[in-house]
Formats: C-alpha cells, structure tokens, sequence
C-alpha cells in the first residue's frame, strides 16, 4: 500500500481538502434510460471535480484527497485522475476491491444508494501534515462523524504546530472552514438533536431538500410552506458555527438553492434552464450536489482570484448585490461561492460521469469545451438581469 508523504512545505497552499471516498458506480436510471457501470464517482470524485473547477489550472495542486485504489481499479479511471493534477494521494492495495456502489433514480430525482463491495472509510489520521492545514474541508457523514472530525483535525493542528510542524502561511494559525453534507440515511427525526450539535461545529451545513424535509419528518422542503420557514427559523435559532454565523445551503436541484445565515436569505437559479420548447441539458444529476459543495467550498478562499473578478466586474453596478455584500460583511465571499456552485453542477449534470477536461489549441483549460470563468461570466449576466427585476426573489436582508 502507499501511503500518504508527510512532508510539508514551508508555504503551505492547500486550499481544499475532502474526506469523502472515491466509488465506481453502477447507476440504474430506472427505466427512463440505459443503466452504466464503471462510472468515476463518490462524494470525492464530485466534490473535487467542483473545487478543480473553481481552482483552475494554475491552482489545481491547491485541492488534495486520498484515492484508495483496489486491484479491479481501471487504468482509465486513474488517467482521468491523473488529468486534473490535484494534490491527489493514491493509496494502492492489491488485496481488497474498489468501493463500489449502485445508484437507482426514481421520481423527482430521488436516488437510492446502496454499496456492492466493503467502503474504506477515510479518517483525519490518514491526512498528511499537508492536507491537516487545508483552508477548507469537505465531509459527507453523520453528525456524530462531523462532529469527530472536525475536533480531531483541530487537534491535529494544534499539536503540529506545538511541535513546530506548522507552515509557516498565516493560515496555518486560523482555524479552517469546515463544509458538512450530511448522509441521506441518517436524515431522520431521530438524528435531529445530532444534527443541531453537528451545525454549531461547521460554517456551512447543507441538505438537499428531500433530505431537509426528511429529517424533520416530511417528504421534502418548500421555502413557500409554513413548514418550510420554520425548519429554517429553528435551524439559525440553534446556531451554525462556533460563533453562529454559518449558512444553510439547502440543495434544491433544478429549482436552484437557497443559503439561509441570520442576516440574509439568498436564492440562486440552477445554471441549467428549460427552454422554450422544454429541452434541457440535464443528462444525469448525480454527483451534483457533491461537486456544488466542493466549488462552493473551495471559492471561500478564492477571493482574490480571477472567476472572483469576473462575478465582481458584471455585477459592479448592481445595488442589490452590494447591499448584498455589506450585509455578509467579512463573509461577502459565500456570494461568488454560491455562483460557483451553481456554475460546476451545472458541468456536472451534463453527462453520465464526470466533465470532460481538455486543452483548447490557445493552452486554455476546457470543461465540457467550454471554460469555467467563461460560463462564470454568462450566468453572473443572466443573474445581474434577474436581481434587478425581482431584487426580493433573490434577496431578502434581515
């Protein structure tokens, strides 16, 4: 087995960091198309899929995961890894299979998941130095399992930076931005009191819908229902966040999503529309949500970057959005975070699998055949039009 290189530099630049696990899927599409096998997917591959995006080619090395690779693992497979040129650990082991899963699609894209050989769970000791100072982390867990993680990496820390282990970015001394999704099966009013702990630990705490309303014992959530407002109202009153100033971002799949914090309300529209004939360019939605978290988690520190510019240029004279900013104060940066998200599960949903990554004849990085700031800038356009005819659909500032 290979295993994680503990080296670390002296400027650590690792922004992002995943402990989901990468998984070879078999997806069944339930009669409304034909089922695949061997798909590159699991929370990991998608989520880092959405931070590659956001990073772009001249930071890629800033996103790091562990890939465990098990004897049927696909040669295909790891050049379509080796492509992105993340910080990518790859751990070996010839004796046990690739996690594997099956994914089933029914109605109103709700998705059943089930695993098909023994899953390797990550855990924070198997981090290297390196990724223990990422910026940001992603998890996909219970909220007993965020709850551990989040303390053992903070731990971690501490304890590098007593042995003088630490890097030496300032960074390396502020606490990091923790991203929770929580797991489908655990979403049950049963895990409630968890679910309100696991919150006051992270920055961001996101659901889908389906999974929000499951939690709290309906079929799904509706911003527009009585319910709804008071799933909201009782999630910000229990607090997200050391300091209760962390956002909800519920999922809504076509119809968007949502970020809810105790100063604002936001809705974003998904990249992906119908148009006038009803068509859309939605192939298949998995790993969306996944890769909508991994952009949004790696754009809270991509503040000073270029798809951050391009947001701030086409929406410089926009009112709604500055008043937009001054109310997010020092955490402004959730709004190109959101664009950013929206813009990835917009690549993702396009193809069974991952986007496609190319070289245009200019060197320039293509997704898809398009790049990402590209389709960055046309949606912050659809959007700057939309805020200004229906400012209070899209925010409402407490």
């Amino acid at each position: 087995m290979v295993e994680p290189n503990d080296s670390i530099s002296p400027d650590n630049d690792v922004d992002f960091c995943t402990l989901g696990m990468l998984i070879l899927d078999d997806i069944d599409f339930g009669g409304t198309g034909p089922n695949v096998k061997n798909i590159l997917g699991g929370a990991a591959s998608f989520a880092v899929v959405g931070a590659r995006l956001v990073a772009g080619q001249e930071h890629s090395r800033s996103v790091t995961w562990i890939v465990d690779v098990g004897s049927d693992f696909p040669s295909e497979v790891l050049d379509v890894i080796h492509a992105w040129d993340t910080a990518c650990v790859i751990r070996q082991d010839n004796s046990r299979l690739t996690t594997r899963a099956w994914n089933g699609y029914g109605p109103n894209e709700k998705r059943d998941f089930k695993y098909l050989t023994p899953k390797l769970r990550l855990e924070p000791w198997m981090l290297s130095d390196s990724q223990v100072f990422s910026k940001t982390f992603h998890m996909v867990c219970s909220a007993e399992r965020c709850v551990s993680i989040v303390q053992s990496i903070i731990q971690r820390r501490e304890e590098l930076r007593r042995e003088g282990k630490a890097p030496s970015s300032s960074q390396a001394s502020k606490r990091p931005l923790f991203v929770w999704e929580p797991i489908p099966d655990l979403c049950t009013p049963e895990e409630q009191e968890k679910f309100f702990v696991a919150n006051r630990v992270v920055d961001v705490v996101s659901p889908n819908e389906l999974e929000l309303g499951m939690m709290f014992g309906q079929p799904g959530w509706n911003e527009d229902s009585d319910f709804g407002k008071d799933i909201v109202k009782r999630i910000l009153d229990s607090g997200i966040g050391p300091n209760f100033n962390g956002h909800l971002v519920i999922r809504a799949g076509k119809d968007g999503s949502y970020a809810f914090s105790r100063g604002q309300r936001i809705w974003l529209p998904a990249y992906h529309q119908l148009d006038s004939s009803g068509a859309t360019a939605v192939v298949d939605p998995t790993g969306a949500g996944n890769s909508f978290l991994g952009a949004l988690t790696q754009g809270m520190v991509t503040a000073d970057r270029i798809p951050t510019k391009v947001i701030s240029s086409v929406l410089a004279e926009s009112e709604v959005w500055k008043r937009a900013l001054e109310g997010l104060g020092k955490q402004s940066y959730m709004l190109a975070s959101l664009i950013f998200a929206t813009v990835a599960a917009g690549f993702v949903v396009e193809q069974i699998g991952v986007p496609r990554l190319s070289t245009s004849t200019d060197e320039r990085e293509l997704w898809n055949g398009t790049e990402f700031t590209e389709r960055v800038r046309l949606y912050t356009q659809r959007l700057y039009r939309t805020l200004e005819e229906s400012p209070q659909k899209h925010l409402q500032v407490n």
